[in-house]
């Protein structure tokens, strides 16, 4: 597959076909977006992560359907290569499936998405059964999942547990029967994934899941160091960019104040 191929559903399941990783990144927005497509990621996820880290929330559970069509329309916007799935938040999927396929319907229709997450395992799966009868491609969400983050009661590592890991191998293996494209495997061991990336058909994207994974996800702003709240352990920052761009706006309102800034060359 070329660099400049448009990436759709049936390029990733050939990519685990042929064990080429899978690279994923979120985005909010149309700047944000253009700038990861035109670096060449494979998928890019609107993700109610945009929660945190856009709106300042301390979870994933206050935003709302509305505002996560509106972030995936700006997405939408930028991108030209990478796989666009739209997050579904909390509430606009546990209802009914009658109303999970009106919401999934509004990514695609008013967000300009192409597949949509959902988070669950057996309990989500007639859910997904409806949306892909309806040609709306689904990607999973196993592990540690946001959206029951008041049930877990933390953001432990989920599937150490005996019992707990035996629940994800066959989770994941409804979801596949379900009709999954993909399965976002989140915080959980390194030997658990490994063991449900080679037990599925579809390909894995892990995020603190390890390296056997047919693919990675990271939030964004995580990565380049932009979110500093917290930082979790499977978090590579390429970048820093928090501090810079406070260096940044500093070095600029001294020089408006001083009157430094604009200068005759600036000025018309």
């Amino acid at each position: 597959m070329k660099t400049t191929d448009k990436i759709t559903v049936p390029h990733l399941i050939e990519m685990k076909k042929q064990g080429d990783k899978i690279a994923c990144l979120t985005a909010y927005d149309w700047l944000f977006a253009s700038l990861l497509d035109q670096a060449g990621l494979d998928v890019i996820l609107v993700g109610d992560s945009a929660a945190m880290v856009f709106s300042g929330h301390e979870t994933t559970l206050p935003i709302s359907l509305d505002e996560m069509v509106y972030h995936s329309r700006c997405v939408s916007r930028g991108v030209k290569r990478a796989l666009i799935v739209a997050d579904m938040p909390f509430l606009s999927f546990q209802i009914s499936p009658e109303e999970t396929l009106r919401n999934a319907g509004r990514f695609l229709k008013e967000g300009g998405a192409e597949a949509v997450k959902i988070e669950g395992g057996m309990a989500v799966a007639e859910t997904i059964r409806r949306l892909t009868g309806a040609g709306i491609p689904v990607m999973g969400h196993l592990g540690l999942t946001p959206q029951s983050i008041k049930a877990f009661g933390g953001y432990r590592v989920r599937g150490k547990k005996r019992d707990e890991s035996a629940e994800l191998v066959r989770d994941a293996k409804i979801l596949e029967r379900a009709g999954v494209f993909s399965i976002v495997l989140e915080k959980i061991p390194a030997t658990l994934a490994k063991k449900i990336t080679a037990g599925v058909s579809v390909p894995t994207i892990g995020i603190g899941a390890g390296p056997s994974c047919d693919g990675q996800i990271l939030v964004t702003p995580d990565m380049l160091g932009l979110f500093e709240k917290f930082k979790p352990k499977f978090v590579r920052q390429y970048a820093k960019l928090g501090p810079a761009v406070v260096d940044a706006v500093s070095r600029y309102a001294a020089d408006v104040k001083k009157g430094r800034y604009p200068s005759r060359e600036e000025s018309y």
